[in-house]
């Protein structure tokens, strides 16, 4: 009678790649380091904290994190000759599968790391690109993604691109890699960047269409704002029930979902979710999902979300009013809030953060904590916008006109005139002046 050998078995799962996390700071103010890189350590490890998020939501284990201090940016690597062959060597002991590193190298330099090391060398921005690729679900989120990564690739060809496909039957589910695979030539890239700005021109001239018929109803916008994974989703589902995804990652939401709320009876709102914003956000990115924050542009109010329980939520606080100062967004009135409280320990820890963000409401959007004051203070800002007309009953011509150039808040009849409060737009307002009360 045999033996049974032994039985042999297979790893059919793909392991995941190991990055190497680089990030840089100034060691010297003023010593010509650059701009591009962090101006202290402090700032570097909260940069490499969320580079690593931005890695791990990719399915990268991370193999190790090294933050250098330089003094200059020699031209070949970024940093000195004998401290780029350190790194390679150490990533070849580590069996890192690439390079992440936190500034922007150009793309020689990108060209030069992979010759040294022999590995892929990715860059923030090429991490934001693939995770809002993996996160597009709409054909106006793929189109725009997919513009900016052939944007961002044109220069950088000949780069070794890190296979983040996701295979069938592997613990990243089964989204394949897409069709911006970069090993085509320049001429193929430049034509595909023509057809998808055509394609998505038609699409953001549609979104113009329904910006423009809602703007003729008069129902205000509301705008959620605020750096990625705040809580802004939650907070929408909170006030409105919409159900939309609202995991605990990064940059779930890439377009603008919109619900209608009413944060007091008669007085109709839209409340719109917008992409989150990070810090070093690509500029083909911002440029690219130009339309979706024009959103926040356009509102009549935002509510600036913060997570409160994340350490670095001032900075998060100042990323945010930098990119609205450049969307012309930043004299639009504001509410604070500071999201997620209930993950906040020890408990006083939100009445400092209250006394930094003077105004700002204490809210959780999962246990409904502080709600109740979101909607008070949302309607009372919205309802400064309300126009009062009495229209004389003989002329209902009037009234419809009214309904179809505004939102009616109110209609009430007393004798021989209508009563009615409007949110209206200039040109409805203007035709009815003579009916307005003051």
């Amino acid at each position: 009678m045999k033996t049974p050998g032994r039985i042999k078995i297979y790893e059919t799962e793909e392991k995941p790649k190991r990055a190497f996390l680089v990030s840089l700071y100034d060691a010297k103010p003023g010593s010509g380091a650059g701009s591009a890189v962090a101006g202290s350590r402090e700032e570097a490890e909260s940069l490499t904290r969320e580079l690593a998020g931005l890695a791990g939501a990719l399915g990268l284990e991370i193999a190790a994190r090294e933050i250098i201090p330089v003094r200059e940016r020699p031209p070949r690597y970024g940093m000195g000759t004998g401290k780029a062959r350190e790194l390679a060597d150490r990533a070849a002991e580590l069996e890192a599968d690439c390079f992440v590193f936190d500034w922007n190298p150009s793309p020689s330099q990108q060209r030069n790391w992979e010759t040294l090391a022999g590995i892929p060398a990715v860059d923030r921005q090429e991490l934001i690109i693939r995770i809002f690729a993996d996160r597009a679900l709409t054909r106006e989120a793929e189109l725009q993604v997919n513009l900016a990564a052939l944007n961002y690739a044109l220069p950088r060809l000949s780069h070794k691109y890190i296979d983040l496909s996701r295979q069938r039957g592997g613990r990243y589910g089964t989204k394949g890699s897409g069709e911006t695979r970069l090993e085509t030539d320049r001429r193929q890239v430049e034509q595909r960047i023509y057809r998808l700005r055509q394609e998505l021109e038609e699409v953001r001239r549609q979104r113009e269409i329904q910006r423009k018929q809602r703007e003729r109803q008069g129902i205000p916008v509301c705008a959620l704002v605020g750096y990625t994974n705040a809580g802004k989703s939650s907070l929408l589902n909170a006030l409105t029930g919409a159900g939309v995804p609202a995991d605990d990652k990064l940059f779930v939401t890439l377009d603008a979902v919109s619900r209608r709320f009413e944060p007091r009876k008669g007085l109709p709102v839209l409340l719109v979710d917008t992409v989150g914003f990070i810090r070093k956000l690509p500029h083909a990115l911002v440029d690219a999902f130009r339309s979706t924050l024009e959103e926040a542009a356009r509102a009549d109010l935002l509510i600036h979300v913060l997570d409160a329980s994340d350490p670095d939520a001032g900075i998060c606080h100042e990323t945010t009013l930098s990119v609205l100062q450049e969307l012309k967004a930043g004299n639009i009135p504001r509410i604070t809030v500071l999201n997620k409280v209930d993950r906040v320990k020890p408990a006083d820890v939100p009445e400092s953060l209250l006394k930094l963000y003077e105004g700002a409401i204490a809210v959780s959007a999962l246990s409904g904590t502080g709600l109740p004051e979101l909607v008070t203070r949302m309607a009372g800002l919205l309802s400064r916008g309300v126009i009062n007309f009495r229209i004389p009953q003989s002329r209902p011509d009037l009234a419809a006109l009214l309904y179809r150039g505004g939102a009616v808040l109110s209609e009430k009849y007393r004798g021989e005139y209508i009563d009615m409060a409007a949110r209206a737009d200039e040109k409805t307002a203007g035709k009815l002046k003579d009916y307005i009360v003051i």
